[in-house]
């Protein structure tokens, strides 16, 4: 792999970052303080294609590569956490499964007004109340043939842009057995009757990010909008997870590299003992510390994405990507409070909210246990 970006993608690159420093990042401290989503900024982000980066160009899409598609989430992240959560989920966890797995007509109906901003966004209902990490076994959200209708019963937590969202790819149960095969992916128009969206999670950070619980009161849709094959679903979601663990990883490199920038201005400004807090040797090495990580970092998921538009496997590491991006993240942002001293725990100094952004990162898509996990099952099955 070339490491060099193209001249399109640094053109890419560049036009995100000027519509990010303009629209979101200004709104962030807004966002997080008064916990609502940035629609206005959202809307925008249609014609840009930032609403499309995991959607063919056919039904509306960016048509951008992967390596483009991470450096946008990135790009994102440095703007606004809140922000770039949802957009990461509506891309890479609402949109992607209907691209990947959807019929014809599931993605003519769904992903044009998607891509487009026309709509609204797109979400992804995996985790139940008893079901996290182990979505073969423990998933309780049932969907039952009824003529030429689903219908399902059931309830899913923690589901980003649910209070947002034009439909929601849910994970349900099909078959009678807890078997990998009796899962299926069935896509939930949220104005379908009895679907129940219960209010914003009052969370630690990502104020902006709307996340909900969502309730499924016998919901009747049509049998054509389960993806694929019923019986798919729990191959289909570990596809999307390899594919959102590499915008995770991005998010927190947008993260960490918003926290470094803050560090790096405060220490050259803040005066201690005589000189500029960048003068002390425990201040440099905090900094010189983050720039090579957030580089090792922003490499790893870049190479990851490279390899997901070659179509080539990537799972181990989308993995270890995820990982280290999503820690390196959060001891950048830990230093870069550090550095800024008192000040670094008052709201009014934008590394207070990043700092509590990140801390999900090494949670969410997968935890940084579950990681280590799929990157051990892996080096040791070839081996």
């Amino acid at each position: 792999m070339n490491f060099d970006l193209s001249e399109e993608q640094k053109m890419w690159q560049s036009a995100v970052h000027g519509f990010v420093a303009q629209e979101v990042k200004p709104l962030a401290h807004a966002v997080d303080e008064e916990a609502r989503f940035n629609q206005e900024a959202v809307r925008k982000m249609g014609p840009l294609g930032l609403l499309g980066l995991n959607v063919p160009e056919e039904y509306g899409g960016a048509g951008v590569d992967a390596v483009s598609a991470a450096i946008a989430v990135e790009e994102l992240g440095w703007g606004c956490g809140s922000t770039a959560l949802a957009i990461a989920a509506h891309n890479g966890l609402g949109c992607a499964p209907v691209a990947l797995f959807g019929s014809q007509k599931l993605k003519e109906t769904f992903l044009p007004p998607a891509a487009s901003g026309t709509g609204k966004l797109a979400a992804l209902a995996l985790t139940e109340p008893g079901a996290g990490s182990d979505l073969k076994g423990g998933v309780r959200t049932k969907a039952r043939q009824v003529g030429d209708e689903w219908v399902i019963t059931g309830e899913k937590m923690w589901c980003t842009n649910a209070s947002v969202a034009d439909y929601i790819i849910t994970l349900a149960r099909t078959g009678t057995d807890t078997g990998s095969r009796s899962l299926s992916l069935i896509l939930v128009p949220t104005a379908s009757s009895g679907v129940q969206i219960g209010p914003p999670e009052n969370k630690m950070g990502l104020k902006g990010s709307p996340t909900s619980a969502v309730n499924y009161e016998n919901v009747h849709v049509p049998l054509e909008y389960v993806l694929g094959a019923p019986g798919d679903g729990l191959h289909q979601t570990l596809t999307v997870l390899d594919g959102g663990r590499v915008s995770i990883g991005a998010l927190a490199v947008g993260l960490a590299q918003a926290a470094y920038e803050e560090a790096l201005r405060y220490a050259q400004e803040r005066q201690s003992f005589g000189q500029p807090l960048a003068g002390h040797q425990a201040i440099q090495w905090m900094l010189a510390d983050a720039a090579t990580e957030i580089q090792a970092a922003r490499l790893m998921v870049r190479y990851t994405a490279w390899l997901k538009g070659e179509e080539r496997p990537y799972t181990q590491q989308a993995s270890m990507a995820k990982l280290f991006a999503t820690e390196m993240a959060e001891r950048v942002c830990r230093n870069a409070i550090q550095v800024h001293g008192g000040y670094g725990y008052s709201r009014e100094f934008p590394v207070e909210r990043i700092y509590r952004d990140a801390r999900l990162m090494t949670i969410g898509e997968g935890t940084s246990e579950i990681q280590r996990m799929v990157i051990a099952r892996h080096i040791l099955q070839n081996t």
